[in-house]
């Protein structure tokens, strides 16, 4: 149900999406596109860039955290269903696969890239929408029915 209390979260959420963001392009120089971040991550730890490793750890151990302490706080809502772990085994690495693909994910595109006016940003992101969109109605309307 959509109350003033869950678009005020929302709001709020999104503006510290796009504030962490702001502050990361303007102070490093660096997209917090978070496929990148964590592959970028990996690979500075394979090659042995410690301090360049570490900053992309505390950026995304800061988002598990942040998460983590809103959810404990009461914010945000988490209904788990009972699901086969080869579901999410699956999914995970459809998403890799996409987002390989797509060279980078959602956060990446539709945040940082529109924000920079990126037209491969615009078109990874309309069709990101327009997918998620068509897989809801097939969800709904063919496979429920």
């Amino acid at each position: 149900m959509l109350t003033l209390t869950s678009v005020l979260q929302a709001l709020a959420g999104g503006l510290l999406i796009g504030l962490s963001a702001a502050i990361l392009l303007f102070a490093m120089g660096r997209i917090a596109g978070i496929s990148n971040m964590a592959h970028g991550m990996l690979s500075s730890v394979r090659a042995g860039l410690m301090q360049e490793a570490a900053w992309r750890a505390v950026f995304l151990g800061g988002m598990v955290i942040g998460a983590t302490v809103c959810f404990q706080l009461g914010y945000g809502q988490f209904s788990p269903r009972a699901v086969h772990p080869w579901v999410f085994v699956v999914g995970g690495l459809l998403v890799g696969y996409g987002t390989s693909m797509g060279n980078g994910c959602t956060s990446g595109h539709g945040v940082c890239g529109l924000g920079r006016r990126s037209l491969r940003s615009l078109v990874a992101t309309a069709t990101f929408m327009v997918t998620g969109g068509l897989t809801v109605w097939v969800v709904r309307h063919l496979i429920a029915s």
